[in-house]
């Protein structure tokens, strides 16, 4: 056989010891060099929704203490604010943004930690801040393709914990939003935003210019969703092909090398591999087949090719995570993005994919 493409021809698979030691190592790393806690905002959550991966996956109780210990230091909230006459969503970091989905995905973590250890206090703040939300007559929360993986998985989660119907309906409706303003039904792809939409938006080469991160976020949100959403859920089919859909669509612009380039339709824009969205890609497809939603014979080549990139040029030997476009919404032309790029949500997205080739795997 011709081998045109040297790493489609050379990604075999890893084995299982292989991988939990690699996830032993990147979690280490990074613990071991983050030892205060920081804030419950979305980046350092989206870590700690990797770690507690890393955790059920593992059972390593030092991944837990760390959340937990996260979790407290922020009180189990999110943003603090308790006057709801002043709770907002739009965009900010303040502690009245309550109901942007950047102060919420803390709740995913609280509830992986209550699911542990059950205390009621540890999901009261997330229940009183969504269940608000869910009484007002707003729809828009989720108006950038983050949010999706911020929020959603919360919807379903608390769900689980307290069998309130509400919250998938107003999940299901939030959604509905959000594809109507974001969602591009030719290429199968979100758009980060409304800002973003094409022809009002282009890549550097005209294109239209959707941000790896950014489906990377919905790609990861849909598996989050689907592993606790009730079987009977009437919108479940509607999730799982649209799950399918962007799947398809990712697959479609790997780069030869593993990786996703950071405008996923025009690599020209910002060449070069990028850590984060690729991380969530190999978790989104690895999940899918784990749950036979993705067709193994298609997507393994996929996702094993991503594993070497992300094994292979992503970690680093002291065990750092590099390649991470920094803090953003966009690919931006020029910008660095190198062995020294790193960030915790970039670590939270490579545990993610990890934990999942382990179950692949097995």
């Amino acid at each position: 056989m011709l081998c045109v493409n040297f790493v489609s021809c050379t990604a075999q698979k890893p084995k299982i010891e292989d991988v939990i030691g690699i996830i032993s190592k990147v979690n280490n790393y990074w613990q071991q060099t983050h030892p205060e806690h920081e804030r419950a905002f979305w980046d350092n959550a989206a870590y700690h929704t990797g770690n507690m991966e890393a955790f059920f996956l593992t059972g390593n109780s030092d991944y837990y203490d760390y959340s937990e210990a996260w979790a407290e230091h922020n009180e189990w909230k999110g943003a603090k604010s308790d006057n709801k006459s002043e709770w907002k969503y739009s965009y900010g970091e303040s502690d009245d943004y309550v109901l942007f989905g950047d102060y919420q995905v803390c709740f995913q973590v609280y509830a992986d930690l209550y699911n542990v250890k059950p205390d009621s206090q540890k999901i009261a703040r997330a229940r009183e801040v969504m269940e608000y939300q869910m009484s007002t007559d707003k729809n828009d929360y989720w108006w950038w393709s983050d949010g999706l993986y911020m929020a959603m998985p919360v919807m379903t989660k608390l769900y689980k914990l307290t069998d309130n119907p509400l919250y998938l309906e107003k999940m299901h409706e939030y959604w509905t939003y959000a594809n109507g303003i974001m969602y591009d039904a030719e290429a199968g792809l979100y758009y980060r935003d409304a800002k973003y939409v094409y022809p009002k938006h282009k890549s550097v080469n005209g294109k239209k210019d959707f941000w790896a991160r950014g489906d990377g976020w919905v790609l990861a949100a849909l598996a989050r969703v689907l592993k606790d959403l009730p079987e009977t859920d009437p919108h479940r089919q509607e999730y799982i092909e649209r799950f399918q859909t962007l799947a398809k669509a990712v697959a479609a612009c790997q780069q030869p090398e593993g990786y996703w380039t950071r405008s996923m339709l025009d690599p020209e824009h910002a060449p070069g591999p990028e850590t984060s969205g690729t991380a969530f890609f190999t978790y989104g497809l690895l999940w899918g087949m784990n749950n036979g939603l993705l067709d193994k014979a298609t997507y393994q080549p996929v996702a094993l090719k991503a594993w070497d990139y992300l094994t292979t040029v992503a970690l680093q030997p002291n065990g750092r995570i590099g390649y991470v476009q920094p803090i953003g919404e966009k690919a931006i032309p020029g910008q660095v993005v190198d062995a020294n790029s790193t960030s915790n949500f970039g670590v939270g997205a490579f545990l993610l994919a990890s934990c999942e080739m382990v179950r692949f795997l097995n």
